[in-house]
């Protein structure tokens, strides 16, 4: 039996590096391993669902979900824990995580099937990390082909279309901009060390930072961020998180213009559809429709979001936060 972990994943899976980075800080012995055609039997024979990522314990159990996968392994690696002590930030890291897993993949995922450079490009990689680097060049380029017609066609999933795509764009550079600010006097978005906030964005905007189009715009005008980005790539604790108040000015805005006013109304009208089995639905956000089809994931993620709350609820600072930033309304559901 060995004492390592592994993680099986894929270079250009948002949760698969989000978890990666995770063990790396934690300092677990892991092994990484792409998630080959070569691997693919050792890999099915511990998945249940056939996803990225997938830990298998030393011990032959299997992790799935990358969220599970982080809080499962909290428990056995206590030091330097992902969530803060503070319950107010404990849960504004998890809220936080919640909106960068299920929104800030939109912009992941529209960017990189949008336009033909961004496509080539991820289509090209995952090509090659499905089939190996043995495989020739003939079976990459056709193996590339079938990525690209099968994910440009499925963009739709996560809103994206003619007439979202500005919206998407104009909120992925909008967030840019709240985070420039936010790191520019501080290494991570609590403080000094890492949350689970810090795991769930850097998933979504490596990959984003690793695409032509929207890495571009981020290595060009959003240098702490790039900085970020780049150090949560193997990161460290630097010291401690940060307070509330430490915290507020640049921190606030991530929630009410992010948080508050695109994810939470989003994730509840998409709830809503589900209940009612409808096959679309449509969404007033800050102003401008966003339609989509309705993901059942989702409206269980937003539950779990909120049982969490109701356990947070009786600090009277977090209700004040969220009340403020507008997201009590989505979150002080029963």
């Amino acid at each position: 039996m060995t004492n390592q972990y592994r993680l099986f994943g894929y270079e250009l899976s948002p949760y698969s590096v989000k978890v990666r980075s995770y063990l790396r800080y934690k300092q677990i012995p892991h092994e990484w391993i792409v998630r080959s055609m070569a691997q693919l039997p050792e890999f099915q024979k511990y998945a249940k669902l056939p996803l990225v990522p997938l830990v298998v314990t030393p011990e032959g159990e299997s992790l799935q979900d990358s969220t599970p996968i982080i809080e499962t392994l909290e428990k056995s690696f206590t030091e330097n824990s992902v969530v803060p002590d503070d319950p107010v930030l404990a849960f504004i890291s998890f809220l936080i995580e919640e909106y960068a897993d299920e929104w800030c993949n939109k912009a992941m995922f529209h960017y990189r099937w949008r336009r033909e450079v961004d496509q080539l490009s991820a289509a090209s990689r995952l090509a090659r990390e499905q089939l190996g680097d043995s495989a020739d060049d003939a079976s990459l380029e056709g193996a590339a082909t079938m990525i690209r017609e099968r994910m440009v066609g499925r963009v739709w999933f996560v809103g994206s279309s003619d007439d979202t795509a500005p919206f998407i764009e104009a909120q992925y550079k909008a967030l840019l901009e709240i985070l420039e600010s936010h790191l520019v006097t501080r290494p991570y978005l609590l403080g000094h060390r890492p949350s689970l906030a810090d795991f769930g964005l850097f998933g979504q905007l490596y990959e984003c930072y690793s695409d032509p189009t929207p890495g571009t715009l981020i290595k060009e005008q959003f240098p702490s961020v790039t900085a970020w980005i780049e150090r949560m790539l193997d990161p460290s604790a630097k010291g401690s998180f940060d307070t509330w108040t430490q915290l507020s000015d640049t921190l606030f805005p991530l929630l009410k213009e992010q948080v508050a006013e695109l994810f939470l109304p989003w994730s509840d009208a998409n709830a809503r559809a589900i209940e009612e089995n409808a096959d679309s639905f449509s969404v007033q956000l800050k102003g401008k429709a966003f339609s989509q089809q309705p993901q059942k994931y989702h409206k269980k993620s937003l539950q779990t979001l909120r049982d969490r709350y109701q356990n947070y609820k009786q600090h009277n600072e977090l209700v004040q936060i969220m009340e403020a930033s507008g997201c009590l309304a989505y979150l002080d559901v029963v």
